[in-house]
């Protein structure tokens, strides 16, 4: 097996919209309309007209009309969806948090399906299910030729039915079964803990409907253990977004009141909006869920952890934190996806999810394919980087929205040919040795939390082997 990663970051079964931020707003469909291109709808009419007579075999209409509406929003550009009924459903269930599925956070690696995590106490989780398993079938369907989406919706459905997977093991060379039973899944947004006596660790997973209220218990239990916190690191590695009220609030816990979090500006006029650090911008049942936080959290030194996995709604709190000199960015550069959505009820069950908007942090720099660079590179690891150079970001992904100033970064791409290339060729050489997995976030082999608590403590941070080489590379020229 080849290991060229497909998709960067994780997407949990649920949570398809995870790395989508959107905007809080479900407008109605306009009531006026643009007119129609007259000759294109005539061609269109033509193409239908031929299926339904000429095709091998009868066509549900219905089955058209939706192919055709998907096509059209899909060559828009990555992040736009049409939603049928089960995808909306699935949608809005994603931001709440809770799913029925397996429960697991996946990735796509040469077109397989890549079990990244199980979710703790999941069926996925109680099945034995580890990270790097491969799943080749869902039930009877082989998974090579699924998109990551339809392999998301052939392993939900509904509570208490039956799911069949086929692994691979790669570390056992090994393929077995498995039979899972659906049931709803909570994922847990927000971990925290004290990494050391005053000092704490804050990881957001998502940026959900309930994020920001646990959010804020963590911090304030944090506080209730340890009144004189001497530093917190905010870890964002691998968050793919979520909803944007929660990015503003938690921006809006370290920084002063009112001040910008970010702004979008689009074609129509809702879209050209500021969100602030207020209550008005991220409170969504009328109380301020930061309310009860202590003032020093307002003051205490802070460390904002990125890598190529943090998109949208994770590059908004860093891009806020950063250009306000609140916090240091510690990692690498982040995904960069610096476009909104906002979906748009079409009926009762279906609706529209479309790029209306770019982001702009405060200074009013665009997030769009080029992300948040960090004030400090880190490496993965120790002995350097593992997995960085595979992964891909928003400039890699096919119609992407072009960033203000993006350039076409061949340095990159070309670094991360080479890094693919001499990953496989360890894996051809070393059959029976899989590369080492990369420490869990959090643990104390966590190599860039441990150069973020430097930094906190005022000791020696090591900064990433290859930054510093990019920089002596150009000095030279």
């Amino acid at each position: 097996m080849g290991a060229k990663l497909k998709i960067a970051g994780f997407v949990a079964l649920g949570a398809v919209a995870g790395a989508l931020t959107t905007m809080q707003l479900q407008a109605v469909a306009r009531a006026s309309y643009a007119p129609l291109p007259l000759e294109e709808m005539q061609q269109l009419a033509a193409v239908f007209g031929m299926i339904k007579t000429d095709y091998v075999e009868p066509v549900d209409e219905k089955k058209l009309v939706t192919d055709a509406i998907s096509g059209m929003v899909s060559g828009l550009d990555p992040h736009s969806q049409y939603f049928d009924k089960k995808s909306f459903r699935e949608f809005r269930e994603g931001t709440t948090g809770k799913f029925v599925g397996i429960g697991i956070e996946i990735a796509m690696e040469d077109g397989l399906v890549k079990v990244v995590s199980p979710i703790e106490g999941s069926p996925a989780f109680r099945a034995g299910l580890k990270s790097g398993d491969l799943i080749t079938r869902i039930d009877d369907t082989p998974v090579k030729g699924l998109t990551i989406d339809q392999a998301v919706k052939r392993m939900r459905g509904e509570p208490s039915t039956k799911v069949s997977l086929t692994v691979f093991r790669k570390d056992e060379s090994r393929t077995f079964p498995v039979s899972l039973m659906r049931e709803e899944i909570r994922q847990q947004s927000v971990r925290s803990k004290m990494i050391e006596p005053g000092y704490a660790w804050v990881r957001l997973t998502v940026f959900q409907e309930r994020t920001l209220d646990d959010f804020s218990k963590k911090v304030e239990e944090l506080y209730k253990a340890d009144p004189n916190l001497k530093g917190i690191v905010l870890d964002l590695r691998n968050d793919p977004g979520g909803l944007l009220d929660g990015a503003v609030g938690v921006s809006a816990a370290f920084l002063p009141a009112n001040v910008v979090v970010t702004t979008t500006n689009g074609q129509v006029a809702d879209s050209k909006q500021s969100f602030n650090a207020a209550p008005e911008f991220y409170a969504r049942r009328g109380a301020d869920p930061l309310r009860r936080l202590p003032e020093a959290v307002k003051k205490v030194p802070l460390v904002v952890l990125v890598n190529e996995g943090s998109a949208s709604a994770s590059e908004i709190v860093a891009g806020a934190l950063q250009d306000h000199k609140r916090a240091i960015v510690m990692g690498s550069q982040t995904f960069g996806k610096g476009s909104v959505q906002t979906w748009r009820p079409l009926t009762a069950d279906t609706a529209l999810k479309i790029t209306t908007a770019r982001y702009y942090t405060p200074s009013g720099k665009s997030i769009q394919a080029t992300g948040i660079v960090p004030d400090v590179w880190l490496d993965e690891t120790a002995e350097g980087n593992v997995f960085a150079a595979l992964r891909l970001r928003e400039a890699d992904l096919d119609k992407h929205l072009q960033g203000k100033d993006e350039k076409k970064d061949e340095a990159r791409i070309k670094a991360r040919d080479e890094a693919r290339k001499k990953f496989e060729e360890q894996l051809a050489q070393n059959k029976d040795k899989q590369p080492k997995p990369l420490p869990e976030f959090g643990s104390a082999e966590d190599w860039p939390l441990r150069q973020a608590l430097n930094q906190l403590q005022g000791k020696t941070v090591v900064a990433s082997k290859s930054a510093i080489e990019r920089k002596a590379e150009a000095k030279t020229e």
